[in-house]
C-alpha cells in the first residue's frame, strides 16, 4: 500500500516522550485507581488493596477477604481504559487477576499528498495479568505479576509477555513502610517489521500514616523515585492523602520531570464495603485534562 499511516498516535506518546525512550506500550504507564492517580502516582508504596496488582504485588501480602473494583479513565485526546481488578485468595494465598483494555480512537491514515485524512482508525491495547504476594519475614513481603500483553495498530498485531516483582517493608516506626518496584520486565513479537519495547521501570519511596485527633483523620503522605530503564529521565511523584472518620478523603500530589503534566487531585468516598474515588489531571500545550473514576467493593 503507497500509504504512510501517521500515527498521531497515542496522543499518550507525546506526554511521555521525555520518558519513553525506545519502549512502547505507553498504555503500561498509565496510573490504575484514582486514588494512587490523585496522589501523584504513588501506588507502589500507598497501593493497599486490590490495585496493589497493577503497582506492587508484594502489597497483597496478609491481605484477606475479596475486593473488585472497576475503573474508568477518560483520558486526552480520544485515549480512553476500561480497567477491572480482582481480588482473592487461595489456600490463604491472596490471588489478584488484573485486566486492561486501552482504545485510541480516530488515528488517521493519509497518502503523502493528501491534506485531509484517507480513513481512520482505532488502535487498541490489553492486557491480563496474575498476581500474587507472600511475607517472607514478617516485616518483609514479596509479590509477583505475570501479564499477557497485547497490541494492534491498523492491520499488525503483536502479543507478549512482561513480569513485575515488587517489595514492600514495614518499618519498626508504626505507620512507616518502605516499596521498592520493577515493571514490565519482557518482549513482544514483532509488529510488522520490530518488536515493541516493554517500558521497562523502577521505583522505589517511602510512606507514612498517622492518625490523628482521636483518630478522625488519617494522614497519608508518599513520595517515590521512578526510572526508565531505557532512558536517563528520572521522575519524582509525591502524594497525600486527609481522610476524615474513614468517609472522605481529600488528595493531592505532584509528578516532577513531565513538560505537559505536574499536579493531580482528588477525593473520595466511603460507604461500608463501597467506595468511590476520584481523580483529576490536568495537562498543558492544549492537550486537555483527564478525568478518572473507580469503584471498589470488599466482601
Amino acid at each position: 500500500m503507497n500509504k504512510t499511516i501517521l500515527i498521531l498516535i497515542l496522543s499518550f506518546t507525546s506526554v511521555f516522550a521525555q520518558s519513553a525512550g525506545n519502549s512502547g506500550l505507553a498504555f503500561l504507564k498509565l496510573g490504575f485507581g484514582a486514588r494512587n492517580i490523585s496522589m501523584g502516582d504513588v501506588g507502589s508504596t500507598v497501593s493497599s488493596d486490590v490495585t496493589s496488582l497493577f503497582y506492587n504485588p508484594a502489597n497483597l501480602a496478609g491481605s484477606t477477604g475479596n475486593e473488585i473494583m472497576l475503573m474508568h479513565n477518560s483520558w486526552i485526546q480520544g485515549t480512553r481504559s476500561e480497567v477491572l481488578g480482582i481480588k482473592t485468595s487461595v489456600w490463604d494465598l491472596p490471588i489478584a487477576f488484573g485486566f486492561n483494555v486501552t482504545t485510541v480512537n480516530d488515528i488517521q491514515i493519509r497518502t503523502i499528498a493528501s491534506t485531509e485524512p484517507d480513513a481512520t482508525f482505532n488502535a487498541n491495547y490489553f492486557f491480563g495479568s496474575l498476581s500474587t504476594g507472600f511475607h517472607v519475614y514478617d516485616n518483609i513481603s514479596f509479590g509477583a505479576t505475570l501479564k499477557y500483553l497485547y497490541e494492534g495498530l491498523y492491520s499488525d498485531e503483536a502479543t507478549g509477555w512482561g513480569f513485575d516483582f515488587g517489595l514492600n517493608y514495614n518499618s519498626p516506626i508504626e505507620g512507616l513502610t518502605a516499596a521498592a518496584v520493577i515493571k514490565n520486565i519482557g518482549s513482544m513479537n514483532q509488529l510488522k517489521n520490530e518488536s515493541t519495547k516493554l517500558p521497562t521501570e523502577f521505583r522505589i519511596g517511602p510512606a507514612y500514616r498517622i492518625n490523628l485527633l482521636q483518630d478522625k483523620f488519617t494522614v497519608t503522605a508518599a513520595a517515590e523515585l521512578q526510572k526508565y530503564t531505557l532512558t536517563n529521565d528520572t521522575h519524582f511523584n509525591f502524594g497525600l492523602e486527609v481522610l476524615y472518620d474513614n468517609l472522605i478523603a481529600l488528595r493531592g500530589g505532584y509528578q516532577s520531570g513531565y513538560e505537559s503534566k505536574n499536579f493531580t487531585g482528588g477525593f473520595g468516598l466511603i460507604w461500608g464495603n463501597f467506595g468511590l474515588d476520584y481523580a483529576f489531571q490536568p495537562f498543558t500545550d492544549g492537550l486537555g485534562d483527564a478525568n478518572i473514576f473507580s469503584l471498589r467493593f470488599k466482601f
